[in-house]
């Protein structure tokens, strides 16, 4: 189990640190464009385009992070009135419709539509789309690994109305 939190660590500073470095070059394109507009006359078309794709990967990316910490948007009235194994069996089955998901729609989906638009490019930037949607499928295994060490330590967490102890 160490070496799954120890993988889980190492992956989650990778993506934030991405995260980081995306909502930088954000700024410093966003700034661009509105020197490039308001300054010079003239709007830069690439870096819309290059806004509206980083600030795609950026929320998945930063959502996987978010995932990972285990402070995810969830419904927890329920959960939170519940002790010892309905806790525990809510729990786990949020981590494994949250598995399924991922693996289904972002995973398989992603990986799909990821090879679909490999033939088609991006009006200004000239790439093929399959580069943009290619975070899909990435965050989709970011999330099953997640989910699986969330599951993981829901199994071996009491939830007998005490502070919650692994």
């Amino acid at each position: 189990m160490k070496i799954l939190h120890w993988i889980r660590n190492g992956l989650m500073a990778v993506i934030g640190v991405a995260a980081v470095i995306l909502l930088g070059i954000m700024t410093m394109v966003g700034t661009w464009q509105i020197l490039s507009r308001y300054a010079f006359g003239k709007p830069s078309t690439v870096s819309e385009e290059l806004l509206t794709y980083s600030f795609a990967w950026m929320a998945l990316l930063a959502s996987c992070y978010v995932f990972a910490r285990r402070d995810h948007m969830r419904m927890a009235f329920l959960a939170d009135k519940t002790r010892g194994i309905t806790r525990k069996i809510l729990e786990l089955t949020g981590d494994i419709l949250t598995f399924g998901f991922a693996a289904v729609v972002m995973t398989y989906g992603g990986v799909e539509i990821t090879r679909l638009t490999m033939t088609q490019v991006t009006a200004s930037l000239q790439i093929p789309m399959g580069y943009v949607y290619v975070i899909l499928p990435v965050s989709g295994v970011f999330v099953m690994f997640f989910s699986l060490v969330n599951a993981l330590d829901t199994l071996q967490k009491n939830f007998d109305g005490r502070e919650e102890q692994p």
